[in-house]
């Protein structure tokens, strides 16, 4: 038996279930008022809009936007979508149309049924102080601009990284040297704790309280060799050996 062809979806599909599903709220349902692909009416309430489109894109969102310069209840229609980059981004996508005070209705064209995600409403973000706090502390610490923006694939270069140089490059001029006095002679108060989580395998604990650089560390140091200038490494005065 040959397998029929899935029959190729239209905007046009969508509009009989969101139709279907307005009027059982109450609301008179009309297409093309306009250039809104559906409008609607509930009594005195104020209107409705309703935007459909195959799947959720820049046009659609920018067709909402523009509806909400004549009505403030907009709602974006799409199909259910099994696409796992619909599942990927669905929580950006809420948070977008959030964002702009739009709805977003789900619409099952084959079981004819609609599942509203999001009404629509006025929206007032809520800051996240903390998050914001450690991005300005980040741009405080960094010395200088060392990465370059939209590159992916690549480490960078970051406040904390800066400062795993900066003991990296102590022990590699001082040798094996207790955490207390590095601290001192970089100026990088986390020190002990930098060494002893080792992100980058540069330290290893040669005795209690006492780190030295590897093999990974030296290697690290050649590689980074501009940005230790740039930290002001080579201008740093090392401190005497302990005891």
């Amino acid at each position: 038996m040959v397998a029929r062809p899935r029959p190729t979806l239209r905007e046009a599909d969508l509009y009989a279930p969101v139709k279907a599903y307005l009027e059982a709220q109450g609301y008179v349902v009309k297409a093309e008022i306009g250039d809104c692909d559906l409008l609607a009416r509930r009594g005195a309430e104020p209107p409705l809009v309703v935007e459909l489109k195959l799947t959720f894109s820049l046009a659609l969102v920018m067709q909402g936007t523009a509806r909400q310069t004549l009505f403030d209840d907009v709602y974006l229609a799409v199909p259910v979508s099994s696409d796992r980059g619909w599942k990927l981004r669905y929580g950006d996508i809420l948070r977008l149309c959030r964002r702009l005070g739009l709805g977003l209705l789900a619409v099952n064209v084959a079981r004819a049924t609609v599942e509203a995600h999001l009404d629509p409403g006025p929206y007032a973000p809520r800051r996240n102080a903390g998050r914001a706090g450690r991005l300005l502390r980040e741009f405080e610490r960094r010395v200088g601009d060392p990465n370059t923006g939209g590159v992916t694939g690549q480490a960078k270069m970051t406040a904390y990284r800066q400062d795993a140089l900066r003991c990296a490059h102590f022990l590699g001029r001082q040798g094996p040297t207790r955490a207390a006095i590095l601290a001192r002679g970089t100026g990088v108060a986390r020190a002990a704790n930098l060494m002893r989580a080792d992100h980058y395998g540069w330290f290893e604990r040669t005795a209690r309280g006492i780190y030295a650089l590897t093999p990974k560390g030296l290697a690290a140091l050649a590689d980074h060799a501009p940005m230790l200038a740039d930290l002001g490494c080579e201008d740093r005065d090392i401190c005497p050996p302990e005891g």
